[in-house]
């Protein structure tokens, strides 16, 4: 059975109740008696964390590991190192020749 968290608006009361899914929530204050209760949003008091039970009790031997997030993530991160340096040798040169370049620009473009 759940546990819902209860506070009360008169009064500013809170507690918590364990009741069934079916269960009618209660209307009436038990600190001040006025039927100002309302139910209120909490996280839940559990969390799934760890391997899994499909990695421990079901997985063959010979099947690799599945986490196509982290494999991407390690291999797209030295292939974007690898990639960002070439392109930073290559930026540094340009500024340089920038005034050649800029005097063939309008040729290129009128041809």
């Amino acid at each position: 059975m759940p546990i819902y968290a209860f506070a009360c608006r008169a009064c500013g009361h809170a507690f918590d109740r364990l009741q069934k899914l079916s269960d009618p929530d209660p209307s009436d204050c038990p600190a001040c008696g006025k039927p100002e209760l309302a139910r209120q949003v909490t996280a839940p008091s559990f969390r799934l964390a760890g391997s899994g039970w499909y990695e421990t009790d079901f997985k063959k031997d010979g099947d690799k590991k599945r986490n196509l997030a982290g494999e991407a993530g390690s291999t797209s991160g030295a292939d974007k190192s690898a990639a960002v340096a070439p392109a930073a040798t290559t930026a540094a040169p340009a500024p340089a020749s920038a005034g050649s370049t800029a005097a063939r620009a309008p040729a290129a473009a009128g041809d």
